[in-house]
């Protein structure tokens, strides 16, 4: 299942960037690219944590253009793989003691839900802010990607 959700979620990104990229209301937007690239800052937040790297921070705001945002969210799909052979093994996530009290174990399993759920929630703001900016929000929706057959991601 967690392969679905990651071949969903690439789709669901090219897709978004598609029509983010597809005019200069929504490609200038500064809502949209501060959104887009904490999106996929905790994409690759994730992903450092779970190779056991140190994850460089990096402000949403210190991206200059949409251009740069994008070439940072297909890096990240380069990079990206997981074995879910180890779906139980703990993990630790550096920045969860901004909690109020201490966190409780962490799995690989949890997190590798946390981060399409965490992007869908996103991608849903994009959309909004996409039809604010008189552009046409694409279809995102899981069911619809197996709909049309699950197809691959066509990034812009």
């Amino acid at each position: 299942m967690f392969h679905d959700l990651y071949e969903h979620m690439e789709w669901a990104d090219a897709v978004v960037w598609t029509a983010v990229m597809s005019s200069d209301a929504t490609k200038k937007d500064k809502r949209i690219r501060e959104l887009l690239a904490h999106l996929h800052l905790t994409q690759s937040a994730f992903l450092s944590t779970w190779r056991g790297q140190a994850f460089q921070y990096r402000d949403s705001a210190s991206f200059k253009d949409a251009d740069e945002v994008l070439a940072f969210a297909r890096e990240y799909y380069r990079h990206l793989t997981f074995d879910d052979k180890h779906l139980d093994k703990p993990i630790t996530m550096p920045w969860a003691e901004r909690f109020r009290k201490a966190p409780q174990q962490t799995t690989l399993r949890d997190t590798l839900l946390q981060v399409p759920m965490h992007s869908t929630y996103h991608r849903g703001q994009v959309n909004a802010r996409i039809r604010e900016a008189g552009g046409t929000p694409p279809l995102t929706d899981y069911i619809a990607w197996i709909w049309m057959g699950r197809p691959k991601p066509q990034w812009p």
